[in-house]
């Protein structure tokens, strides 16, 4: 399992940090959780193309994690060399059709995804729901931020690994990580500036201690949430390692 951090920052527009979006790849099949904008030249970037991409998970519904879904099913309906062997799965939360209804009667339609090229699959808001992605088995749980969020887990050949997406503090995200090997957290407040439904770096210790997992990465900093200090904030909650996310890095498990 190879993972390639495509957007380490939030809505907050940088040139340095991208809006979400993490690739997760395996033996040829390509998964991208959240798809934030600018997420899709971050893919292009890496020499991969639109059509090389075999499914989509997105965790709710904020425009900073799924805004270019807009631009993808715009594209996809022009026959200009743009083509595709194989669907592209779309995971979403439960309630995404009805919102992607909503957006298309905004855009008179013209984000209307393909039924011939994209699946859609709505996911219960349910704890521990169990479902496959290509060569991954799949869990989610809802967390703490939007009423439609999900965090979801990957495991595949004995490796896993957790995406928080937008969260807060919420023992169902503890359960689901349970010892990962990498668990993906966002840091989006500092210790002194708190917004609810979002972790600070000691929250983000606590859950990573008491879930037991091998490897923590923080990421989803705002600028004000970004400090050198998080570190060793961490390490007195956390005994793991720690990683503080950057635009194209990558982790191989």
């Amino acid at each position: 399992m190879r993972i390639t951090i495509l957007g380490s920052g939030t809505g907050w527009i940088r040139l340095d940090r991208n809006s979400p979006g993490y690739l997760v790849e395996k033996d040829g099949f390509l998964l991208v959780l959240d798809l934030g904008y600018g997420v899709l030249k971050q893919i292009l970037k890496l020499g991969y193309s639109l059509e090389d991409l075999s499914a989509i998970f997105i965790s709710h519904f904020h425009p900073d994690h799924l805004s270019d879904l807009i631009p993808f099913f715009f594209a996809s309906r022009y026959k200009l060399g743009y083509r595709r062997l194989q669907p592209v799965h779309v995971y979403a939360p439960k309630g995404f059709l009805t919102f992607l209804e909503k957006l298309n009667q905004a855009l008179n339609h013209w984000v209307e995804p393909p039924k011939e090229i994209f699946r859609l699959i709505e996911l219960p808001l349910t704890e521990g729901y169990e479902f496959s992605i290509g060569p991954f088995k799949a869990k989610t749980s809802p967390v703490k931020h939007n009423p439609e969020s999900l965090a979801i887990r990957l495991e595949t050949q004995g490796k896993s690994l957790v995406y928080s997406g937008d969260t807060g503090f919420c023992s169902s995200l503890i359960r689901l990580a349970e010892k990962a090997d990498v668990l993906i957290l966002e840091c989006a407040n500092s210790e002194d500036f708190k917004v609810e439904g979002h972790l600070s770096p000691t929250e983000a210790g606590v859950i990573a201690e008491e879930s037991r997992v091998g490897k923590l990465i923080l990421s989803h900093f705002y600028p004000h949430s970004e400090k050198k200090e998080i570190p060793d904030i961490i390490k007195k909650h956390f005994s793991g390692e720690v990683i503080l996310a950057e635009d194209f890095m990558v982790l191989t498990l």
